[in-house]
């Protein structure tokens, strides 16, 4: 991504994990972020990157959603110019997961397979009940559903639909 924004090519990570530790990923998330890169992580434990931090991670926003379900996916999404890149991976981005365990990443090819993890991951940014957006000193603050919005707790949306 940081090639493709250095060639003025559309360049955005999003990365949906349970724990974010690792000192190589944080370090090139930060010269991505750097280089101009959107950067958006839902994290939903642990994370050791700060966002909003001027000249290091200014293009890194970091979310955190803890509701009534443990969730175990992982989900990568590369804007990579024009042409996106969706992976499901079993790792964490901590060391343990990266360097001392057996983990898989495979890509999503199917083009029904991208949509709907593409709105998936939309469904989770709309989230106003249960999503928090993290702070330059590392704490978080709840989003709020605007007077005008409709709440929509995403997990709550997405386990009526599975019953469906």
């Amino acid at each position: 991504e940081i090639q493709n924004k250095t060639k003025g090519e559309k360049a955005k990570i999003i990365a949906k994990v349970n724990g974010l530790t690792d000192r190589g990923i944080i370090e090139k998330l930060y010269d991505a972020s750097r280089a101009g890169v959107e950067i958006i992580l839902i994290v939903r434990g642990a994370c050791c990157l700060r966002s909003g931090i001027k000249k290091l991670s200014e293009n890194i926003k970091v979310y955190s959603l803890v509701g009534r379900y443990l969730e175990h996916d992982r989900i990568y999404y590369f804007q990579n110019g024009s042409d996106p890149l969706y992976y499901l991976a079993s790792a964490d981005l901590m060391g343990r997961n990266l360097d001392s365990r057996v983990e898989i990443m495979f890509p999503i090819d199917d083009k029904i397979g991208k949509k709907r993890i593409g709105n998936f991951l939309n469904d989770i940014m709309r989230d106003n009940c249960k999503l928090r957006i993290q702070k330059a000193d590392g704490s978080y603050q709840k989003i709020k559903a605007k007077s005008s919005e409709k709440k929509f707790n995403y997990q709550e949306y997405y386990s009526k639909k599975t019953e469906e």
